[in-house]
């Protein structure tokens, strides 16, 4: 009886020690044992994502620049003028 508790015991730390190596648990526990490697990280990653940002909102707001001057040639009645005012506070701005 003894025995097959053991193996029964066996298995399951194996089945636990195989779902913990897919959680990657080790890298985890090692990542927050050593704090300048994740600040390194979270810095690296901050950066990433703000010049992501930045790439989009210029992206973007080229975008509708282009959208605005293209309206303006519509000759559109109210909406042109105040769209028109708007590229020239951006131009002069540039």
């Amino acid at each position: 009886m003894d025995n097959k508790l053991l193996v029964e015991i066996k298995k399951q730390i194996d089945k636990m020690s195989e779902m913990m190596e897919k959680m990657k648990i080790a890298d985890y526990v090692e990542l927050m044992q050593s704090p300048y490697r994740l600040l390194w990280l979270n810095f690296v990653g901050g950066l990433a994502r703000g010049f992501g940002m930045a790439i989009g909102f210029t992206l973007l707001g080229a975008i509708v620049i282009y959208i605005l001057q293209r309206a303006v040639l519509l000759n559109l009645p109210v909406i042109g003028n105040i769209i028109a005012h708007i590229i020239k506070i951006v131009q002069q701005n540039l």
